[in-house]
């Protein structure tokens, strides 16, 4: 369990490059939302190499972390213990320190996919389709897992990328066919579209959303909106976007980190858009 809420407690986000987060916005904004006056949230710019050194250095003080690029699997080997869920895709983005000094990982990553779609109203669907082969899909395959018992089609570029998201398919027991990226455009009418891939690749789909889009899910959000989403939008399509994706993992981090329920969604999610704005 964590430690009480009403300590002093310090907790921060870790990667590289990290000076783009938007971590330390919406979980500032959720200790004054709570009134966790004596709590702290950093951002520090951490690699693969010195990921150990800064886990040695951790004191008591310390409630938790959270991770991003490219430590969510350098971590691991860090760890005292895992999720399953973080297990299920070798990758912890959320690190809970307990009182007795162990490291407990955590993927709210996958929850907070299937958290933003639900509160899109989105809870289940009959098949779908993955923009994009990289670390972000794997996760999108597990939240899928969780809403969708059909075919998932993967649109990928490279034998490399299919080979591995054949091995995620398998090892997270759900239906996928890999199709070529020169095919994407079919991708779009899907009942629901999840867009894995950094900003700019999709642009030259936008002109081929169809009249009546169903769902899109597209992980950016900076810059906002994408060609892609603009168009969806246009077109009456749901568009559940990256910042949601953002606010609600970063809602069950500050929820585990602090041991307070629950976590405050809409004021995370303003001080976000604002930052955002202010960019």
């Amino acid at each position: 369990m964590p430690a009480q809420a009403t300590d002093a407690r310090r907790a921060a986000v870790l990667g590289s490059p990290i000076a783009h987060s938007l971590s330390p916005v919406l979980h500032r904004a959720a200790y004054q939302e709570l009134g966790l006056e004596g709590w702290t949230y950093d951002r520090f710019e951490v690699d693969e190499a010195g990921l150990p050194g800064f886990f040695e250095a951790l004191g008591p003080e310390w409630a938790g972390l959270s991770l991003t690029m490219p430590l969510k699997r350098a971590v691991i080997p860090l760890l005292d213990e895992i999720s399953d869920t973080a297990a299920s895709v070798d990758a912890v983005n959320t690190v809970v320190r307990t009182a007795d000094g162990r490291s407990i990982g955590d993927n709210t990553d996958i929850p907070g996919m299937v958290a933003a779609l639900r509160e899109h109203g989105i809870d289940k669907v009959d098949a779908a389709a993955v923009l994009g082969a990289g670390a972000t899909a794997s996760s999108a395959l597990a939240a899928l897992s969780r809403i969708c018992p059909g075919e998932i089609a993967v649109y990928v570029r490279s034998e490399a990328r299919a080979a591995e998201m054949r091995q995620w398919a398998e090892r997270l027991d759900v239906t996928v066919r890999i199709a070529d990226w020169a095919d994407a455009e079919q991708a779009l009418h899907a009942p629901l579209v999840i867009s894995t891939t950094p900003a700019g690749v999709t642009d030259t789909l936008a002109r081929s959303v169809p009249e009546r889009p169903a769902a899109l899910f597209d992980v950016l959000y900076d810059p906002w909106p994408t060609d892609l989403a603009a168009r969806w939008s246009a077109y009456g399509g749901a568009v559940v976007s990256g910042l949601d994706l953002l606010v609600h993992q970063a809602v069950l981090q500050v929820e585990q980190m602090t041991g307070r329920a629950p976590a405050p969604l809409d004021a995370m999610r303003k001080a976000g858009e604002r930052a955002l704005v202010a960019r």
